[in-house]
């Protein structure tokens, strides 16, 4: 798994399309290890853009259907090493996408406009009973 650095995150408001004012897309695949984006005129309906998004829901399947079945690999006590290493070897695979998805769809959350919001809501003493 490879952690975003504050250097990433500057170098993808770099990569900043001047034109559509949108920053690249981080894609939910890697190559080489090297995180991949997208930049596109058209926007979240771009033809990349939606093949992007499709990618992501396999990728958020397959994570479903490779936790189901490690699930008793896991919960047996007399699982074999290699198969226990195996279940493990594919959720990290899986834990590693579902984090690239949840950061690219994080980055194209739009920040509000009000500095305030930055420091998260204000609630009363109320608020918490």
């Amino acid at each position: 798994m490879t952690q975003r650095t504050e250097g990433d995150r500057k170098r993808r408001r770099d990569l900043a399309d001047a034109a559509s004012g949108e920053l690249p897309r981080l894609l939910p695949w890697a190559k080489d290890g090297k995180t991949c984006y997208l930049s596109t005129d058209g926007g979240s309906n771009s033809a990349l853009s939606r093949l992007a998004d499709d990618m992501e829901d396999v990728q958020l399947d397959v994570g479903t259907e490779v936790l189901e079945q490690s699930r008793p690999i896991l919960a047996n006590p007399m699982s074999p090493h290699s198969e226990v290493r195996y279940a493990a070897l594919r959720l990290s695979e899986c834990l590693d996408e579902a984090i690239r998805i949840a950061e690219s769809r994080g980055d194209r959350i739009p920040l509000p406009d009000d500095e305030e919001a930055e420091d998260g809501p204000t609630l009363s003493a109320e608020a918490f009973g």
